[in-house]
């Protein structure tokens, strides 16, 4: 680990220029809470006459959209900045700002993923009976533009959902009042989220030994989530009482003994990631045109531009292919089809897929 990543630690000061501060490409995931804007102008009260108590602090208080866009840019763009191209980011909102954070995470070239939503299994009302219910909240999931691979655990993520594929719809509740910080009988954050919505993110798009940035870290709860999942953590954040409160919280997480780190390695990452065969012709490996042999059968197939093959009246992907002509239901196209090196040397296409793996281990360790 490079000695000018300061993992494991909480930053006390303004985000985007402590970003700045960071190397370019050090953090495999960003979970990011910014301010929302919320436009509050009016007390609102219960109707046994309770004041709620909403989100009025400072930090959500902009002078226009245009200062809050300007402020979504910058720290957006220094997300981008530090993210490693094999990484993903991570932003959550309500509808008083998500749209226009959407607006801008395209601008700045990222690519979405997902757009997930977390419905309140207990949202707070609407008390004074106007509009419905908000009872959701949407995250935005994105990588940089371009065919880098990022981490998905599609394996784990069923296992959040009775073996099934997991969806873009989150039912969770509210932070739980045992996970609610306190200080003097108060809650310390207005929007404190639950380890549950966490530990979903961190679980789905990073692995033990990844570095997660949270840039608006709050009372701490990425940072806390991260520890406990054997994660490397690195939390920003200008309140000083937050600040001190997180570091507290996190303290008292005990970090994963080595057998408990190796429970936390996904499935997925058990088994080495998948990689296409148009990826070869994208990264020069191979090209289209450039002709391959099936093993065993002296058959010829034409690369086609697209990544299929053509070998007489069979077209395809390497597997369908190689199945068709030898007459079998199936077949693993990395391990039949050949092509030859430079030196004039047969090799399975199945070395060149290993580079690839290879290359984007080293990126993403990088």
């Amino acid at each position: 680990m490079s000695q000018d990543v300061p993992i494991d630690t909480v930053i006390h000061g303004e985000c985007v220029e402590q970003m700045n501060r960071l190397p370019e490409k050090c953090v495999d995931l960003i979970f990011a809470d910014p301010p929302y804007n919320l436009q509050l102008s009016k007390d609102l009260w219960r109707p046994n006459m309770t004041r709620v108590d909403a989100v009025d602090d400072e930090w959500d208080q902009f002078e226009s959209f245009e200062a809050y866009d300007q402020f979504t840019t910058a720290w957006l763009g220094a997300c981008r900045r530090v993210l490693k191209d094999t990484g993903t980011l991570w932003v959550i909102g309500s509808y008083h700002n998500i749209y226009r954070v959407g607006k801008i995470l395209m601008d700045l070239g990222f690519w979405t993923l997902n757009d997930v939503i977390w419905v309140k299994t207990n949202p707070t009302p609407n008390f004074r009976g106007v509009r419905f219910t908000n009872a959701h909240e949407t995250l935005l999931w994105v990588k940089k533009a371009g065919d880098q691979t990022y981490t998905f655990n599609h394996h784990a993520m069923k296992a959040y959902n009775d073996g099934k594929q997991m969806r873009s719809d989150w039912l969770l509740p509210l932070c739980p009042p045992y996970e609610r910080v306190r200080l003097n009988g108060e809650k310390v954050h207005s929007t404190q989220k639950p380890e549950a919505l966490l530990e979903r993110v961190i679980v789905a798009s990073s692995l033990p030994g990844h570095i997660v940035l949270d840039p608006f870290l709050g009372s701490g709860t990425t940072a806390a989530v991260a520890k406990r999942l054997g994660r490397h953590y690195i939390g920003i954040e200008q309140d000083e009482t937050y600040v001190r409160v997180a570091r507290d919280r996190i303290d008292d997480v005990p970090a994963p003994t080595p057998e408990q780190l190796e429970a936390l390695v996904p499935p997925d990452a058990r088994k080495p990631p998948r990689v296409a065969f148009a990826r070869l012709l994208q990264l020069g490996l191979l090209q289209a045109g450039d002709r391959l042999t099936l093993k065993g059968t002296g058959a010829v197939a034409i690369i086609q531009p697209d990544g299929s093959l053509v070998c007489g009246e069979h077209k395809g992907s390497i597997h369908r292919v190689g199945a068709r002509v030898q007459g079998h239901p199936a077949c693993n196209g990395w391990d039949h089809w050949q092509y030859t090196d430079e030196q004039g040397t047969v090799r399975l296409i199945d070395e060149l897929r290993a580079q690839v793996r290879e290359s984007d281990k080293s990126q993403a360790e990088g």
